[in-house]
This record gives C-alpha cells, structure tokens and sequence, in this order.
C-alpha cells in the first residue's frame, strides 16, 4: 500500500500495475479489497481514502497498520470527532497505536514530497494531536474499574 500511495496517492490506477505491485509485497488487490482498504472496480484500483472507511473498526488480529493509521485519521481529522474518541479507538488498539503513528508521520512526509497537500493535512493533524490523544488513551486505561463502567 505504501509504495502504491507513493506513486499514486488515492488517485485510480490500473489492476495490472496494481496486482503486480501487490504480489511483490507478499499480497493480493483482492485481500486488500476484502480488508476494505482499496476498492477494484472495472480494471482500476484505488486506495480508500480515510471518509470512505466504515464509521466503526473493531481491531483484529488481522487488521493492518494502514488501515489503523486511517480510521485514526478519519475520527480526529475528518470527522473531528476530538481527543477523547480517537484515543478510545487508540486504547483499542494497544501497542500498534505507536506504529500507526510511526505511519501517518511517513505519508505526511510522503505527502510533502509529492504535494499531496489536502491528504497530507490529515496525517499531519494526527501526528501534532499524538501527545495529547496518547495521554488521554494511557490517562483511560488507569482508571480504575468501577469509574469506567459508568461513564
């Protein structure tokens, strides 16, 4: 996903390049599809930008870091849901939170470079929101037990 973001962004491409891409990196477009991170329609691929994820992820075992960084982004950024909501989804996540983090500061400097200006304000606003949004995921998960269960 990553080296198709850099030369794509979320612009559409076609499957081939796609698919050829993919397998190189021990994948496939239609996992990647399954995953509900890129859509494959009529011979072209694209990455789904962070609105068009589903309003809810419920982390997995299997859920990736790209789709993590962007429903991240989708809550705090797009949806500006706020602090409190995106540090519950990062709470969720656990110790993966750190790497989805580690990513959206790669595709802001990705972003940077390829100016990708409009994508690169979302990546950069979960980055700056990091230290307050982790405090907050951290400040929840030591509450003791009884506070939690009526709030």
């Amino acid at each position: 996903m990553l080296a198709w973001f850099e030369q794509k962004g979320f612009a559409e491409g076609e499957f081939g390049e796609a698919e050829l891409l993919s397998k190189a990196k021990v994948t496939s477009v239609s996992s990647l599809e399954q995953a509900g991170i890129l859509s494959s329609k009529g011979g072209k691929v694209r990455l789904l930008r962070p609105q068009e994820l589903p309003d809810k992820l419920e982390p997995t075992r299997d859920s990736s870091v790209w789709e993590m960084t962007h429903h991240l982004i989708r809550l705090y950024h797009v949806e500006q849901k706020g602090e409190q909501a995106t540090a519950e989804l990062l709470r969720k996540l656990g110790s993966a939170g750190e790497t989805a983090r580690d990513l959206a500061y790669r595709l802001f400097n990705i972003c940077e470079k390829k100016k990708f200006s409009q994508e690169a304000q979302g990546y950069n606003a979960l980055v700056l929101g990091w230290p307050e949004i982790s405090r907050l995921a951290q400040e929840r998960q030591s509450e003791p037990q009884e506070q939690k269960s009526w709030i």
